[in-house]
């Protein structure tokens, strides 16, 4: 792909095996790392959690008149009364309360601390500890929560994204290739091809991130079906449109990161390539005889599976750390719903938006100064962690897809 490395075009290799290439990474790919996107999702959409809520003694709404044998004597979980939204609810004899702030000392010490407890159950601090939290209080399954709408709009999206970066990059007519020097032209190609991607895919990765943010507690079928409830009254209340609610941040996010990714991922494989013709013995083993910087038509599989992977892997990861505020602000975003409270009006001002409704710089400035440079880049860890090896396994399996195809074409034309 890179014309500077002498690379041979690519069209001996039809647009359906590139396809097929793109289409088993995909596959590869979500089920590795759909766990660690469970883990983001989650540590981006939970409220900023600085420290636990304290008991105080203010009002408690008392159910005195219920059945004595109803079985609750400390805490119960997952009990919603009417109009009820708290985590959960503490008993004491008969007088239950129904929100972790208004705890009298009446309430024993154990009510107080199973509270507290149920909040860090549903509070995550790391990825490692969310993924051992939800696997342990809901389940292995959960961590694949969202792996059927992954699927549904990671093969087409990664089709368009990398076919259509393989045109840009390798077409004789390509207007990338005819008026960008061809040290940037990664940067836009890559950029090109994601914009066409995300504008497809959008509502289903909306669809994804609502069914990964929903809290504990729901079976995975009772998850999509509120999810797509909740979609539906989305359309009605505010039509098609807000199905791409999100799609500036996630242009805002994916492409500088599609740039920063492919500029890295080019510049890799060549500096890779380049280590090999000096230190052959280094990274994988080919002859070099032919050419002092033979084209990546020339290496083996091994070579090719072992730059891509490696070149993949660290811009993946750099291009993660750098766009993860965008990534931030597109998922609270996309999980935002119609019940939250609306802050109270400011002076002079007829209506107030929610922070998630403003204009994508403002609301990222509303998270900078609410919570700082650690809300911007909350869940950083868990999205290089998902990005490295995603981008590692995707582009590794697509390279070595188009150079099996590419083998098998040229065995099939030494056969005529």
């Amino acid at each position: 792909m890179d014309r500077s490395g002498g690379d041979a075009p690519e069209l001996d290799i039809s647009a359906g095996q590139k396809m097929l290439s793109a289409v088993s990474g995909s596959l590869l790919t979500s089920l590795l790392v759909t766990p660690l996107d469970v883990v983001r999702v989650r540590l981006q959409s939970q409220p900023n959690t600085s420290s636990l809520p304290r008991p105080n003694s203010s009002s408690i709404p008392s159910f005195s008149n219920l059945p004595p044998n109803l079985g609750v004597t400390a805490c119960c979980r997952e009990v919603f009364w009417v109009n009820n939204t708290s985590p959960v609810c503490l008993a004491a004899g008969p007088t239950l309360t129904t929100s972790v702030d208004s705890i009298t000392p009446s309430i024993s010490t154990a009510a107080a601390d199973c509270a507290v407890d149920e909040i860090r159950r549903k509070t995550y601090t790391s990825t490692l500890d969310g993924l051992r939290k939800i696997a342990r209080n809901e389940g292995l399954p959960s961590l694949w929560r969202g792996l059927s709408p992954t699927l549904v709009m990671a093969i087409p999206a990664n089709v368009i994204y990398f076919t259509g970066y393989d045109v840009l990059r390798s077409h004789k007519r390509s207007p990338v290739n005819q008026y960008i020097n061809d040290g940037y032209a990664p940067l836009v190609a890559g950029s090109v091809a994601r914009v066409s991607a995300a504008a497809v895919t959008s509502p289903i990765e909306m669809f994804r991130t609502r069914m990964q943010a929903a809290p504990a507690g729901t079976s995975g079928v009772g998850v999509f079906k509120e999810t797509l409830m909740g979609l539906r009254k989305l359309v009605q209340a505010q039509g098609y449109t807000s199905l791409w609610r999100g799609l500036t941040l996630t242009m805002w996010r994916d492409v500088p990161f599609s740039g920063i990714y492919w500029w890295g991922y080019e510049a890799g494989r060549n500096r890779l390539r380049d280590l090999r013709c000096h230190h052959p013995t280094i990274i994988g083993h080919q002859d070099h005889t032919r050419s002092a910087s033979p084209s990546r038509t020339d290496e083996n599989h091994t070579a090719t599976f072992i730059d891509s992977f490696l070149a993949g892997a660290t811009s993946g990861a750099v291009a993660a750390v750098v766009t993860t505020p965008f990534d931030v602000g597109k998922t609270r975003q996309q999980v935002l719903t119609d019940h939250h409270q609306k802050r109270p009006p400011e002076k002079g001002s007829s209506s107030v938006l929610r922070p998630e409704e403003r204009s994508m710089p403002r609301f990222l400035y509303h998270i900078w100064q609410e919570e700082g440079a650690a809300g911007l880049f909350r869940g950083w860890a868990a999205r290089c962690l998902k990005v490295a090896p995603a981008c590692a396994i995707m582009i590794s399996s697509y390279e070595i897809g188009k150079k099996m195809a590419r083998t098998m074409n040229e065995r099939k034309a030494s056969e005529r």
